[in-house]
């Protein structure tokens, strides 16, 4: 595959399961070399856009390359792409490193060094239960287990169904870690996740599907400079006077109410408040937003989706999600 080709080429993709439409024409390039965030609402269509990459779905319609290679009818995982969706397939009653012995040999690998089951365990933080049963295993700990079965394959695409479900800060600082390095070494990484702060702070480009079609699709950068106006809480040394400054800044409003400052405005509007309060001696000890930035364009782009999808059945594995 060369560079300037995405690892993911998508146009016009629609699946269907009888009467229910989980993907409605979606499109998109997905570029080698980075972790890409897929959001949205229950039913938006994520679970069936991740089983399409891992060749578990075939569309009824549209165009689908993966790693330049066309994906064609047939129920086939591509070559050099591992993952999972709805939670990794594991065996309860064995260890973990007779699990990852036994995903070996189901995939072709039946020549895998013992040292590679001992790398992919320490990736993941596991090491110290090696030799436990999965059945006692935490869902953060069988999340973790799930990523080092992945990485066994030394996938050139990663496709993850929320890998940060049930983990700790120790585990989610493991998961983090490796997927940032597979990144830099040139692998593509896709992860959905119901959890935005974990796709800000993983993520360069991020897709948001409701209702079966892409909302966004790019980096997180311009996402953030398309979003509406957030509320932003506002700490000074001097409240009073910095409302008065607010209420006096074009673009900015003061939204009512007890507790801290909260002005409503654009991110160009709150670079100008920033300096009209400099200017006027007030010294900023906290300004951030109420609600993330991601989590606000999140919002913005499905909420009427989300409150139609409401009335919806919950998904169910293979479905729409």
């Amino acid at each position: 595959m060369q560079e300037s080709q995405p690892a993911v080429r998508a146009r016009d993709l629609t699946k269907s399961f009888g009467d229910v439409l989980a993907l409605d024409g979606v499109s998109l390039d997905l570029a080698p070399g980075r972790i890409h965030g897929l959001a949205g609402p229950n039913g938006a269509g994520k679970t069936t856009l991740l089983g399409l990459l891992l060749g578990l779905v075939v569309p009824d319609a549209g165009e689908l390359a993966v790693l330049g290679r066309p994906v064609g009818r047939a129920l086939a995982g591509p070559p050099q792409v591992a993952g999972f969706v709805d939670g990794p397939g594991l065996y309860p009653s064995l260890t973990a490193r007779k699990n990852l012995a036994a995903f070996a040999a189901l995939h072709g690998g039946r020549r895998t060094r013992p040292a590679r089951i001992d790398e992919v365990l320490a990736e993941v933080g596991l090491t110290a239960v090696a030799e436990d049963r999965v059945r006692g295993f935490s869902l953060g700990m069988r999340q973790r287990l799930g990523l080092a079965a992945a990485l066994l394959t030394e996938p050139r695409l990663l496709v993850l169904d929320e890998p940060a479900n049930g983990l700790d800060p120790a585990g989610k600082q493991h998961v983090h870690a490796a997927l940032r390095r597979l990144a830099a070494e040139g692998v593509t990484v896709v992860l959905s996740s119901h959890r935005m702060d974990d796709l800000a702070a993983l993520c360069s480009e991020v897709t948001i599907l409701a209702a079966g079609r892409v909302r966004f699709a790019g980096p997180l950068e311009k996402l953030a400079a398309d979003s509406p106006e957030l509320d932003h809480r506002l700490l000074t040394s001097d409240p009073p006077a910095a409302r008065t400054v607010a209420a006096a800044t074009p673009g900015v409003r003061v939204v009512e109410g007890e507790g801290p400052l909260v002005v409503r405005a654009s991110a160009p509007a709150v670079e100008h408040l920033v300096g009209a309060l400099v200017h006027a001696g007030i010294r900023l000890r906290e300004l951030a937003p109420v609600v993330p930035p991601l989590e606000a364009a999140f919002l913005a782009l499905t909420e009427p989706e989300t409150t139609q999808s409401a009335a919806r059945p919950a998904d169910r594995p293979g479905e729409q999600r």
